[in-house]
């Protein structure tokens, strides 16, 4: 009998899962052009947006890496690049209508997938699972350094 996944696997195989479901179900309604890679930026954009440094720290990618998914989403129309009002030397990574109709699609598919879990495994069980999930990921990241 093979060994039980270890915590590596079992992250990895759950990210993946999702990000499947999430870009499959948002190809279905139109968004076929992005990749699970745009979630570093669309994940953690607000309407307001968001500087680049700030993208980078919440998603733990490199500001570079970043960069170059914002230029690949101002192409594809999901965001736009603005003066930030508090710092005019600082842009703000802003999503366009297009990209604020995706956040909304993909916040909606990610209430059904998690409404899906929840119904599985209890209500109670599965906000247990995300608080523990949650504060096993914030030491992870603290230890790592983000």
């Amino acid at each position: 009998m093979p060994a039980r996944p270890d915590l590596g696997m079992l992250a990895g195989r759950f990210l993946f899962a999702v990000q499947r479901e999430l870009f499959t179900a948002l190809a279905a309604e139109g968004f076929g052009d992005l990749s699970p890679r745009h979630g570093a930026v669309l994940a953690y954009l607000g309407p307001d947006g968001a500087r680049a440094t700030e993208l980078s720290r919440l998603s733990g990618r490199r500001k570079q890496v970043i960069g170059a998914m914002v230029d690949e989403l101002e192409t594809l129309g999901y965001v736009e690049r603005r003066p930030d009002q508090a710092d005019r030397r600082a842009k703000l990574v802003c999503p366009t209508e297009r990209g604020q109709a995706m956040i909304g699609a993909s916040a909606r598919i990610l209430a059904g997938i998690e409404d899906r879990h929840a119904r599985r495994l209890g209500r109670s069980e599965y906000e247990e699972f995300k608080r523990v999930l949650a504060e096993v990921t914030d030491e992870q990241r603290h230890f790592a350094g983000q």
